[in-house]
């Protein structure tokens, strides 16, 4: 009797990368709420920020092993893996920059939580803009641009903040607010170039 052969077909995976990438995001805004929190006062929550960045960590890779296996994604490979990066790199910066304050033993002052603020609402229109990645470009566009916007008001807060030390006459205090007054600038930078990275995919995708 001849033997039947089966064949076994195998369709290829198709993950959810934008969700994953929002859950990443999601992560990111805990974290950035976390971190305004602790700027603002709230001792507790630098445990909580703490906690965030591994889930963060976990979520990156999540998105990392989704863009593996992927066989058709919502986006270039390479435009998902440098957001996801990008998300990344905000929260592992907001970590550093409360380890940096721990190191120096210098609580973060207004100026700080005025930044951090503005950070956390930075990293929601950075949600609304991922969001719209997969639907309308111009709404994703719109959405990166408020968070642009956002880092022009943190560079205001931060040369307000850097002029005041011209006033301090213990250098110790100096560097070590200097050192976070940049810190906080640079995380602003790296919003700017995970939404200016949001408008780049919307023009490839146009």
């Amino acid at each position: 009797m001849a033997r039947v052969t089966r064949r076994r077909w195998f369709l290829p995976e198709t993950p959810d990368i934008l969700g994953l990438l929002r859950r990443q995001v999601g992560v990111t805004i805990e974290g950035m709420d976390a971190f305004a929190a602790w700027a603002g006062g709230d001792v507790a929550a630098a445990r909580t920020l703490r906690d965030l960045e591994h889930r963060g960590d976990d979520v990156k890779r999540e998105v990392q092993r989704a863009l593996s296996v992927a066989f058709v994604t919502p986006l270039e490979p390479e435009d998902l893996f440098y957001l996801s990066r990008g998300v990344d790199r905000i929260l592992n910066e907001s970590k550093d920059t409360l380890r940096e304050s721990e190191v120096m033993d210098c609580l973060p002052d207004e100026a700080v939580a005025d930044m951090a603020v503005l950070l956390a609402q930075a990293m929601r229109h950075l949600d609304e803009a991922i969001a719209g990645l997969g639907s309308d470009g111009g709404d994703a566009a719109d959405a990166a641009d408020a968070a642009i916007k956002a880092q022009r008001r943190i560079e205001r807060v931060y040369r307000a903040a850097m002029g005041r030390l011209l006033a301090v006459d213990d250098l110790r205090e100096v560097m070590a607010r200097r050192e976070l007054y940049r810190r906080c600038s640079r995380i602003g930078e790296i919003v700017v170039d995970v939404a200016e990275r949001v408008v780049y995919a919307v023009v490839k995708e146009s």
